[in-house]
C-alpha cells in the first residue's frame, strides 16, 4: 500500500475518533471545558480517567462522527482557545502527578481570521515550549491525521505512537502539492515525498511504535500504555524530561 492508500484510509468514513478511543481504553472519564481565557472549543476533549489502577489525563483531537456533529467540532481542527484547553489540563496533570495520553486526529489547526486575532500561532508555540518542559509523562498516539504544527501543538512527548494508516506530516499532502509543484492534483507525489507514513517516521525514528488496526488494537495500545506507566512511576522527573529532550534533538541527526 502507497502512502497516497494510508493518507485516504486515515480519513476514511467511519474511523474511530478520540472518543472512541477514550472509550473503549479508559473508563470514568469527567470532560473538562473552557480554557479559562475564551471559550470551549469542542474540537479538543480533554479530561481526567482511569487506566487501570492509575488516574491519567487525555486529550484528544475529535472531528466527530456524524455531519452535525462533524460540524460542530470543526472537522477536528482546533481553535486556539482548544490547544490553552489543552495545555491547561495537562499543566493540571503536571500539579498532580498524572501521566497525559493526547489522541491525535487533525488535518491542522484552524485557520480562519478569528483564530489568528485569538492567537493561533501563539497557542500553539506555548504548547511546544510548555509540554517540552512537563514534568509528568506524555504519550501521544496519531489514530488518523497528524497534519502541520496542529498536531505537533499535541506531540512533543516522551513516545509517539501511531496507528498503521495514519500519517504524521510537516504540512498537508494537498499543501504541499500546491506550493512544491503549483497543482494540487500531485498529491499521491506529495505524499510519497513527505515520508509521512507510519513505516518511514518509524524509520526515521520520530516515532516508537506502530500499531495494527484490528479487532486487538484498543486493547493492544491499552496494554502498552499501561507497561509504559508503570516504567515512568520508577523514573525520577529529571529523567523524564531527558528523555523527552534526547528524543528530539535526535531527530534529524546524520549518521556518519
Amino acid at each position: 500500500m502507497n502512502a497516497y492508500e494510508r493518507v485516504c484510509l486515515s480519513r476514511a468514513k467511519g474511523r474511530a475518533t478520540a472518543k472512541s478511543f477514550i472509550e473503549e481504553i479508559f473508563t470514568d472519564f469527567y470532560e473538562m471545558h473552557g480554557d479559562r481565557l475564551f471559550g470551549d472549543d469542542p474540537a479538543v476533549i480533554a479530561g481526567i480517567a482511569r487506566l487501570g489502577g492509575r488516574t491519567v489525563t487525555v486529550i484528544g483531537t475529535e472531528k466527530g462522527s456524524t455531519t452535525d456533529e462533524k460540524v460542530r467540532r470543526n472537522f477536528g481542527s482546533a481553535h486556539p482557545e482548544g490547544y490553552r484547553k489543552a495545555l491547561r489540563a495537562m499543566k493540571q496533570a503536571e500539579k498532580f502527578h498524572r501521566p497525559v495520553i493526547c489522541f491525535v486526529d487533525t488535518s491542522g489547526a484552524y485557520c480562519d481570521i478569528e483564530s489568528e486575532e485569538r492567537g493561533q500561532g501563539s497557542a500553539i508555540a506555548v504548547n511546544l515550549m510548555e509540554m517540552m518542559a512537563l514534568k509528568t509523562p506524555v504519550i501521544t498516539v496519531m489514530i488518523g491525521e497528524g497534519g502541520s504544527g496542529g498536531a505537533l501543538a499535541l506531540a512533543v512527548a516522551n513516545r509517539v505512537w501511531m496507528l498503521k494508516n495514519a500519517y504524521y506530516s510537516v504540512i498537508s499532502p494537498e499543501g504541499a502539492a500546491s506550493i512544491i509543484w503549483k497543482d494540487a492534483g500531485k498529491v499521491a507525489e506529495a505524499c510519497a515525498a513527505l515520508k509521512m507514513t507510519a513505516e518511514d517516521l518509524y524509520e526515521l525514528k520520530v516515532i516508537e511504535r506502530i500499531f495494527d488496526e484490528d479487532e486487538k488494537m484498543f486493547m493492544n495500545i491499552k496494554k502498552q500504555l499501561c507497561a509504559a506507566f508503570d516504567e515512568y512511576e520508577k523514573m525520577p522527573d529529571e529523567s523524564i524530561l531527558q528523555e523527552r529532550y534526547d528524543k528530539f534533538r535526535r531527530m534529524g541527526r546524520a549518521e556518519i
